[in-house]
């Protein structure tokens, strides 16, 4: 991938707070969620209620989708992204710091809602994107770009 497009891409993501990304359920059916996320380059995480069902989707086929947007007006200037990756539930100590670190850079009021959560009930994902699509309207109706990862 060449700079340009890299630098378009960290962009979207450092600018942007929330995607939807979508999961399997098990019954087969996707599930698209919206959700509040940061980013370390291209690696993306988010937490969510370890109890909510997209948790549970992911625990079964990590493999997801998710779609980032530009708030926009006009067609002309939409720019988002589609990503195609892989969820992967966070452990680690210190991936955790550093994600809630993240968390806190992007979003200081964060401090004013934890104290309506127990840290044992929230579940963290990083997600590794495999394949974007760089879609950029002002190159012209419908233009993307693909990227593999």
């Amino acid at each position: 991938m060449d700079k340009e497009l890299h630098d378009q891409i960290t962009s979207i993501l450092n600018d942007v707070d929330d995607m939807t990304i979508a999961t399997q359920r098990a019954d087969g059916f996707p599930q698209a969620t919206t959700v509040t996320f940061v980013n370390d380059g291209l690696t993306l995480y988010f937490f969510t209620p370890e109890k909510a069902q997209k948790t549970t989707n992911i625990d079964k086929n990590n493999k997801v989708s998710l779609t980032i947007n530009r708030p926009y007006k006009k067609w002309d200037v939409f720019e988002g992204l589609s990503m195609g990756g892989i969820a992967t539930f966070v452990d680690g100590p210190e991936e955790k710091e550093k994600i809630g670190g993240l968390l806190f850079k992007k979003f200081p009021n964060l401090a004013s809602y934890i104290p309506a959560y127990d840290e044992s009930d929230i579940a963290y994902i990083r997600v590794d994107p495999k394949v974007i699509s760089v879609l950029d309207y002002k190159k012209g109706f419908g233009h993307n770009e693909l990227v593999e990862v």
